[in-house]
């Protein structure tokens, strides 16, 4: 039969009007549905189809979409939100939070009988992100999530509450689809601790099904399959430490409701997830992850690989109805390219369509149809509806102006069966054809490329992983990270140049010591001008308190006359070596001499070796000749009749330095005291402190100030 027996729907809401239109084969108007002419905030079917909802400023109307007719009207003014339950048979509006002239916050989340309007109960919900209740599939329990607990209620009876889940730290639930009533919670990381999902059977709120704990998921969602027999868990970061990604990190879990098995799915490129979703029979899931162009896989329940498909620029993944077909598309800032695959015939390709632009995608709910649109208020432009054939033929198109929102009635995959074989696409709308004449071919330009490199073959490097090119290497930074995030950071190469020195790690430049130390080997170019300063200090400053000691027993049998290495020059004064150190300090690295000025040392050091030599063999008959070569005088200063002595320990301004910092601990536990006294909570280190009062004054008092 090729023809369906159930006639599929969609609905639109632009800025000025509401519009129900009846899709194929007929693609016009919906005849008995009134389209309101005035601000609408939302719209919404009910899950089964059976309703059609939408609000204004004044009320919220229900409608019979076969028909078009008005069912009830409830008395909601300022409706944000509108939801069903799972049959239709309860409605759920949320308005913006307010407060009454007593101070309490107005009942907000109002539930209400669909067929008759009848007000059912108010809850206060101020937060608009998950505000809706959760139903049951048979609608016998509804659930709402507050501080610490999860509350559930028999919908029939909804004044009185009647279980309680009490997890604490709970942010987040979902109810599971299936026949079975289980929850699913997620409670974030708190105090160091991972975050957990757990599965619990209702209402055994003492008995845990299944859990996992994991780190990095300051947001999740829970995907539940249709069977309610498994759940995903898309984690995610608001930032990415390792600065590779501007939207944060993802992870992806695995756990059944039975308990027996529970994973983190296994991904073999690096990068975001982009996108997840189950199949239709509950079997598969699909999962796009990885910088681009991203890859797709298909996994099994024991989120075992599949199928892969080619990478590309794409980052959505739809199943069809049927679970026979699966698009993966490229939305947002990629192109809109969309690849319809058939399942059944081993995931064979079966056409791209391009759908530039689109900001919504779905599937029709006969499975051969797919609805693209182009929504403000990303683009103010080109706002429109598509429908396109699974083979790639585009069946129906319609331009509204400033579209807001656009989704199919939703319709059991039952009413709409697929023939086998699948029947060719049918006679597209003129709506279609019209498009078509009336818009242009794009002639594909491709990437820009300058004259001399036109009419020639693209290099590897310049061509997308997809494409044949090279896999591109993400790092943080510009070069000097690890490749792909994994090893040691790739040290800066100049094309052209010699290869850079590799290093031991650990080791400094050039073979020397560590960096932080201060030895022979350290690298001086590499230090801080701080640093620097610091170490010529502390080099200048042990080098004088050699030389005190070198002059202060120089009577000492055994004990060096001068420097050991025996240069003449600097057996002079005090003064005259802190000269010579001063000088060799204020440059670590001396200007070479010139050609001229070095003859000159070296005709002199000629000159003047006879005589050294006989006036050092004479008094040092043992010392070589090399150690007995002079370097040119140094004009020096008379040393000093006395050196200064260095403070001794004990001195007036050592006991100074100790009495006020003594005085100041007192004084901070006196403050300490008195905020005590006042009824403030002081925390365990200032209590301790207080406890060191009496050794304090103890100190003090040994100090003669006490």
């Amino acid at each position: 039969m090729a023809a369906t027996t159930v006639q599929t729907q969609f609905a639109f809401r632009s800025q000025k009007t509401i519009g129900l239109t009846e899709a194929y084969p007929e693609y016009s108007p919906q005849p008995g549905f009134n389209k309101p002419e005035t601000n609408n905030r939302c719209c919404v079917y009910s899950p089964n189809g059976k309703y059609f909802a939408w609000a204004c400023n004044e009320d919220v109307k229900i409608s019979n979409p076969d028909t078009g007719e008005v069912i009830s009207t409830l008395p909601a003014q300022n409706v944000h939100e509108i939801g069903f339950s799972p049959h239709g048979s309860y409605i759920i509006t949320w308005e913006r939070p307010t407060k009454q002239e007593d101070g309490n916050a107005t009942k907000n989340l109002k539930v209400w009988k669909t067929a008759t309007a009848e007000h059912v109960i108010a809850f206060v919900q101020k937060s608009q992100s998950g505000w809706n209740l959760q139903y049951t599939h048979d609608e016998k329990y509804c659930a709402r999530v507050v501080t610490n607990e999860v509350q559930f209620f028999e919908a029939n009876n909804m004044a009185t509450v009647w279980g309680h889940l009490r997890v604490e730290g709970v942010m987040d639930f979902a109810l599971s689809p299936g026949k079975n009533y289980s929850v699913a919670v997620f409670i974030p990381e708190r105090k160091g601790n991972p975050a957990q999902v757990r599965v619990y059977e209702v209402p055994q709120w003492n008995a845990i099904l299944c859990q996992k704990s994991f780190f990095k998921a300051d947001r999740i969602q829970l995907k539940w399959n249709a069977t309610g027999t498994s759940v995903l868990i898309f984690a995610q970061t608001d930032a990415d430490k390792t600065g590779k990604s501007y939207y944060g990190e993802t992870n992806l879990y695995l756990i059944t409701v039975a308990g027996n098995y529970d994973c983190r799915v296994s991904l073999d490129k690096e990068g975001p997830i982009h996108d997840v979703a189950w199949s239709a029979d509950s079997k598969e899931f699909g999962v796009v992850y990885g910088f681009m162009p991203a890859k797709t896989t298909i996994f099994d329940l024991r989120a075992k690989a599949v199928h892969q498909l080619a990478p590309g620029p794409r980052n959505t993944i739809l199943f069809s109805p049927h679970a026979r077909f699966v698009l993966v598309a490229g939305f947002g800032n990629l192109n809109g390219s969309m690849d319809i695959y058939d399942r059944q015939a081993g995931m064979r390709k079966i056409c791209t369509i391009e759908a530039s632009n689109a900001s919504v995608c779905e599937w029709s709910p006969d499975g051969r149809h797919i609805l693209t649109a182009t929504t403000s208020p990303r683009l103010r432009v080109d706002n429109g509806v598509k429908i396109w054939h699974y083979t790639g033929e585009l069946m129906y198109s319609s331009e509204i102006d400033e579209l807001y929102n656009v989704f199919w009635r939703p319709q059991a995959a039952s009413a709409h069966p697929l023939p086998n074989p699948l029947p060719a696409a049918p006679a597209p709308h003129p709506s279609a054809a019209a498009h078509v004449a009336t818009t242009a071919p794009k002639k594909p330009t491709g990437a820009y490329r300058p004259p001399h490199a036109r009419n020639t073959a693209t290099p590897l490097h310049f061509k997308r992983e997809d494409e044949g090119g090279a896999a591109h290497i993400y790092a943080n930074g510009g070069g000097s990270g690890p490749a792909n995030g994994f090893g040691r950071g790739k040290r800066r190469e100049v094309p052209g140049a010699a290869p850079a020195e590799k290093f031991v790690p650990g080791a400094a430049p050039g073979g020397g010591v560590s960096l932080a130390g201060t030895g022979t080997g350290a690298d001086e170019d590499n230090l801080s001008k701080t640093a620097l300063k610091n170490k010529k200090k502390r080099e200048a400053a042990k080098k004088a308190k050699l030389e005190q000691q070198q002059q202060g027993a120089p009577g000492v049998p055994g004990a060096p006359s001068g420097p050991a290495n025996g240069n003449n020059n600097e057996r002079q004064g005090r003064d005259g070596r802190e000269h010579q150190t001063r000088r060799d300090n204020r440059s670590p690295h001396p200007r070479s001499k010139s050609r001229n000025n070095r003859d000159r040392d070296q005709d002199g050091l000629k000159r003047t070796k006879s005589k050294s030599d006989r006036n050092t063999h004479s008094q040092h008959p043992s010392r070589s000749g090399a150690e007995t070569l002079a370097p040119p005088q140094v004009v020096e200063i008379p040393p000093k009749s006395e050196s200064p002595k260095p403070e001794a320990p004990d001195t007036p301004s050592s006991n100074e330095k100790k009495l006020r910092g003594l005085n100041k601990k007192l004084r901070a536990i006196e403050d300490l005291k008195a905020r005590l006294a006042s009824g403030e909570k002081l925390e365990d280190t200032q209590l301790k402190k207080i406890k060191t009062e009496d050794q304090v004054k103890q100190e003090l008092a040994a100090l003669g100030e006490y």
